[in-house]
């Protein structure tokens, strides 16, 4: 039984920079690979991001490619996403999710997800 807890979100203005966190329990992080969606008011979730286990590969969506960072901190248990250049349409609410699995694109892959953290960007 693995828990995900995101933190981190909140209201920032656009252009602005917000760093996420995902603390994890009941396994070791380095289990799993990890990924980070979102979903917005009356849309599906989105995929934003991943990285394997020992973060030796990441792979990101066209929309955040050079403006948000995902890495890991395996003996820390916890998952980050650096969120830079934000934009209005960022606003959504952020999940991080664990996969069993060697890589994972797809909501559908991912089996364990948190909580989730409001992220709001003013224009």
């Amino acid at each position: 039984q693995v828990q995900l807890v995101e933190s981190g979100g909140g209201l920032v203005q656009a252009g602005g920079s917000l760093r996420l966190s995902c603390a994890t329990s009941g396994r070791t992080l380095s289990s799993y690979t990890m990924g980070w969606f979102r979903q917005a008011p009356g849309k599906e979730h989105e995929f934003l991001a991943t990285i394997s286990r020992s973060a030796g590969s990441t792979y990101y969506a066209d929309s955040v490619k050079g403006r948000f960072t995902i890495s890991r901190d395996n003996a820390k248990n916890t998952v980050y996403l650096q969120m830079n250049s934000l934009k209005p349409e960022d606003t959504a609410k952020y999940y991080c999710a664990a996969a069993d699995r060697n890589s994972a694109y797809d909501p559908t892959q991912y089996a364990i997800w948190g909580q989730g953290t409001q992220v709001t960007v003013s224009s």
